[in-house]
């Protein structure tokens, strides 16, 4: 199953980057879900697998930037 997010949701792919989530792919039960990404830096779309995402940083909701995404080099 696919579904639309709307609005898309921004992320982190660990080991690609800052980008927007536009879809979930759900193949059921026995998978990860897959998160279809629009790369920030380029423009690239990946389909990363749920254990891969992170949402990204958000001061106003209070949600800290992830580990991964500064490179472990703390606040």
């Amino acid at each position: 199953m696919f579904t639309q997010l709307n609005p898309p949701l921004p992320v982190f792919i660990v080991d690609r980057g800052k980008g927007l989530a536009m879809g979930v792919i759900d193949y059921g039960p026995e998978h990860h879900l897959i998160w279809v990404t629009a790369l920030d830096e380029n423009g690239e779309i990946w389909c990363a697998p749920n254990p891969k995402v992170r949402m990204q940083g958000n001061w106003t909701m209070g949600r800290e930037v992830p580990e991964a995404e500064f490179g472990g080099l703390g606040d």
